[in-house]
């Protein structure tokens, strides 16, 4: 994020800062103006992602399953209703990942014995039908909490619904005696009734899940899937028959529920920062300038003994922290603005002079400390912006010079006409 702050704050800075080639007697002196934040509208939403290998869960659980498939309502043997439902224990293993705080997929597993009653007016005490039974769903989940309430990984207790769709397997279908459950209307293939089916249930439920730690929750569902006719291999009343469960178990979150966030209107904090900082560098240039259009404007005695005119210098520069080598984000304007002018004008060659501040450092440290500072923004100019070798001329001073009086100052490399 800083980097991409930093070409966006060089690119509104290339068109404001001014680069003057030469410093001389009828330069003009830089204006001081404050480089403006482009404006814009943010509305302070944190938003979260997310790596793939992160917040996935294995759940494992076991609940009990009633049955609404036809079982002979009614009906009485010896005065007991013989018609009534059965429950029956339920084994759940699922494997799920959240895809953001607010939607998750989970891939569900289900097995369990089945039993219902289904007597009929010839088998009025043989009723009994037994199966097994197993299940797998594909199921969307929605954290209701944290969508209505904000996003927290460290929630108690959070209220999840989901929708599936799947594919069940229901076998070996037969009454007390063993045998396929004929006399109930079963559906039949070649004369003998089915004892096997496949079904496309749709599924449905609430989830309450209970955090321990950051590793594992408890859980409690209560579920219903839905089927057709044909589910229990038999057909008749009314077209739709379900399975209602109640599920308990735990989830294990892998690496546990963790989500990145990140908030616009910080950025804009961040690259306003920036531009403040900036400001400020152009504030000294200012000072710089007009310190050396005093210089240029003062009475100059003329002497008759000829002298080597200096090299004169140009008005970017490249300033360091204590003892340090390294190009600071606030200078890369500059440095961008150097190449710039040095494409803007192929045939001029650059001088590079790197210097350190007499106060720290021994001469012979700050000297070494000077030419890795020149070293630093030559190669920056030629790898990174492209800028010929040839055209660029390294010299560093140490601190034997000192182009300014406040010596702070003097962690700097300067540019010049060559």
């Amino acid at each position: 994020m800083k980097a991409k702050n930093l070409y966006c704050l060089m690119a509104m800075c290339a068109g404001s800062i001014a680069l003057s080639p030469v410093a001389s007697a009828q330069d003009a002196v830089i204006e001081d103006e404050a480089v403006a934040v482009t404006e814009f509208n943010c509305d302070n939403t944190d938003r979260f992602y997310q790596s793939w290998r992160d917040n996935w869960f294995i759940q494992i659980g076991a609940g009990v399953n009633e049955l609404f498939v036809e079982r002979g309502v009614g009906m009485k043997t010896h005065g007991k209703d013989i018609s009534r439902r059965r429950m029956t224990v339920t084994y759940n293993f699922g494997v799920g990942h959240w895809f953001s705080p607010y939607m998750g997929l989970r891939l569900n597993a289900f097995f369990s014995p089945l039993h219902w009653n289904n007597p009929t007016v010839a088998q009025p005490t043989n009723g009994i039908v037994h199966a097994r039974h197993v299940n797998l769903n594909l199921e969307f989940m929605w954290d209701m909490c944290n969508s209505i309430a904000g996003v927290n990984p460290d929630r108690v207790v959070s209220v999840i619904p989901f929708v599936g769709l799947g594919g069940d397997y229901t076998w070996r279908i037969k009454d007390q005696q063993g045998n396929a459950a004929a006399g109930t209307n079963a559906l039949r293939k070649n004369g003998e009734p089915k004892k096997s089916t496949w079904t496309l249930p749709v599924t449905a439920g609430i989830q309450l899940r209970f955090r321990l730690c950051k590793y594992v929750d408890f859980f409690a569902e209560g579920r219903a899937s839905f089927y057709g006719d044909n589910w229990n291999g038999c057909s008749y009343g009314r077209p739709i028959e379900a399975n209602v469960a109640a599920i308990g178990g735990f989830n294990f979150n892998i690496g546990g529920r963790t989500w990145e966030s990140y908030n616009e209107c910080n950025s804009m904090a961040q690259l306003a920062s920036m531009n403040n900082e900036v400001n400020a560098l152009r504030a000294e240039n200012l000072a710089q300038a007009q310190a050396i259009e005093a210089l240029e404007n003062r009475p100059v005695v003329k002497e008759t003994v000829e002298v080597d005119c200096p090299e004169t210098p140009l008005m970017t520069t490249v300033r360091f922290k204590i003892n340090s080598d390294k190009i600071m984000p606030t200078e890369e304007v500059n440095l961008y603005n150097m190449a710039q002018w040095m494409k803007a004008n192929p045939d001029q060659k650059v001088v590079i002079c790197g210097y350190a501040d007499k106060d720290t450092g021994t001469a012979e440290y700050n000297m070494e400390l000077s030419k890795k500072r020149a070293d630093a923004v030559y190669k920056a100019l030629t790898t990174k912006y492209g800028i010929d070798g040839s055209r660029l001329t390294v010299k560093y001073d140490g601190s034997d010079v000192q182009p300014y009086s406040t010596n702070d100052w003097n962690r700097i490399v300067i540019f010049s006409d060559k």
